[in-house]
């Protein structure tokens, strides 16, 4: 069989399977019935909701605010601005930019293209400005608090 990785951005709380039913307490309450389960309701974008075994839901997903580099980008890739949680400027991120164009000195605007990644770059917003084709540091690409940020 053909391996696979999942990057879905999904909302989950903990929560117990009893006896077939999904029920959300405190941690320090666990329900009492013939079979518990402790684990995750979890629900995904188009509003689907299911229940996931605690080792299960714990090896396939993180909280959004400690991603690797590696997922941060998958999540700046479907849309999702990222930013690291150490930086010092406010509102501070990086987002993934399309259909680049410039102009050059003769005023003539070009499209960018390239081979491998057509029309696309890493942008980095920050209290300046935008800065196109931003290229991540070694502590960026090793850092593991990377998260999505709103807005």
């Amino acid at each position: 069989m053909k391996k696979y990785i999942g990057t879905k951005l999904i909302e989950a709380e903990k929560a117990y399977r009893v006896d077939g039913k999904v029920v959300t307490l405190a941690e320090d309450r666990v329900p009492c019935g013939n079979e518990v389960e402790r684990g995750y309701k979890v629900r995904y974008a188009d509003g689907y909701e299911s229940f996931s075994p605690k080792e299960v839901f714990e090896e396939a997903y993180r909280p959004t605010d400690g991603l690797s580099f590696g997922l941060a980008i998958e999540a700046a890739k479907k849309g999702m601005k990222i930013a690291r949680r150490g930086w010092n400027g406010k509102n501070q991120y990086v987002e993934l930019a399309e259909r680049i164009s410039y102009e050059n000195a003769a005023h003539e605007v070009i499209n960018a293209q390239h081979e491998a990644i057509g029309n696309k770059a890493l942008a980095f917003v920050g209290t300046s400005g935008v800065q196109l084709g931003w290229l991540a540091s070694q502590a960026d690409m090793l850092a593991d608090d990377w998260q999505i940020v709103e807005g």
